[in-house]
């Protein structure tokens, strides 16, 4: 088990349920425009934000933001120690560093003085456009470096007393990503926040982020996630959110299963999945519903479902944990399900 860092209101690591990240993709000091985004990311699940901070400007404008919005903040700065030391300052409840770019020994001081000064926490690490000279010139591109490197900057930060410290080692690579952070967690018990880099556009960034972050939450290894998608980031809350669930990591949720449908399948079964979908995606009950294709196997293949409906040419019927509740014409089946599942989630 990871140490449990301390960030805000919340915890990361320590046992502690895995926090789903996202970032602004707004200039900070636009502070109506970024408490906007903050708002939406908030109400679908996103448990801390992290705002780039540039210049002064975005410096002076946590303090504003800090006070309009309820998670947690975390600045993200690189090159100036000056600016980290003004975005603690105003408040932020964490700082994203990288320590070999801030300037040297004095800076790295300087900082390191004020996030113990602020008792806040901090996270460090590396990626494979940062990765230290020294590593990748014997390693090359590889979860050696990558890991070498972020315990290099860690070291960088306990050297000045400053242990509440998150570590990543992120590669756009899905299997590079994999192999770094399963070596980190045996060398270290700092917690880790884990993502895909540069996942790309949404399918691709899905894909890669289901299949490395999901691959190490079966492990165990992870405790706070974000993952990387190209364009509104409230889609990566959701996206986190649901591999968190897939994992069995998160449990209040209603969890749609549907066929994939064959020939049996007479009536519109796939739309109205989606729309059930589309309906209970902020459910915090732990409900499982059922949309299947054919009353042959669906209230069998579906049986621990709260509420499912099949379907024959002429008629649905809605079964609870396996047993038929209804039978219903099939011109009445999607608006009297979907009532019902209504009542379930309310």
């Amino acid at each position: 088990m990871t140490e449990k860092v301390r960030v805000g209101n919340l915890y990361i690591g320590g046992g502690e349920s895995v926090k789903i990240q996202s970032m602004c993709t707004v200039k900070t000091s636009r502070v109506d425009e970024v408490c906007a985004q903050i708002a939406a990311l908030e109400a679908a699940g996103c448990e801390i934000i992290r705002v780039s901070v540039l210049d002064e400007e975005d410096a002076a404008a946590i303090t504003k933001i800090k006070s309009r919005i309820h998670i947690p903040l975390v600045a993200d700065i690189h090159f100036s120690a000056k600016l980290a030391v003004a975005a603690i300052e105003a408040g932020c409840d964490k700082v994203r560093i990288n320590p070999g770019n801030i300037g040297g020994e004095e800076n790295v001081k300087l900082v390191a003085d004020c996030i113990k000064a602020h008792h806040i926490a901090v996270r460090v690490g590396s990626n494979t456009g940062s990765i230290e000279k020294q590593y990748l010139e014997k390693y090359g591109v590889s979860e050696q470096s990558l890991v070498k490197s972020a315990l290099h900057s860690v070291a960088m930060l306990e050297k000045y007393g400053v242990n509440d410290i998150v570590i990543s080692v992120k590669a756009s690579s899905v299997p590079l990503t994999y192999k770094a952070y399963s070596l980190l967690s045996t060398l270290t018990s700092y917690p880790l926040h884990i993502g895909v880099t540069e996942a790309g556009t949404y399918e691709s960034a899905l894909v890669k982020s289901s299949v490395g972050l999901g691959a190490l939450l079966l492990r165990g290894i992870g405790d706070t996630i974000r993952v990387s998608i190209t364009g509104d980031p409230v889609r990566e809350v959701y996206a986190a959110r649901k591999i968190l669930q897939a994992a069995g990591l998160e449990k209040n949720f209603a969890d749609v299963i549907s066929c994939p449908t064959c020939g049996r399948c007479q009536w519109s079964s796939a739309d109205l999945a989606e729309k059930v979908s589309e309906l209970v995606k902020d459910c915090k009950k732990p409900l499982k519903i059922a949309v299947m294709g054919c009353v042959v196997n669906g209230p069998g293949e579906a049986s621990e479902a709260d509420i499912g409906i099949a379907g024959a040419k002429d008629y649905c019927v809605i079964f609870k944990k396996g047993k038929i509740s209804a039978r219903v014409a099939a011109a009445d089946a999607e608006k009297q399900f979907i009532e019902e599942v209504k009542q379930l989630i309310n």
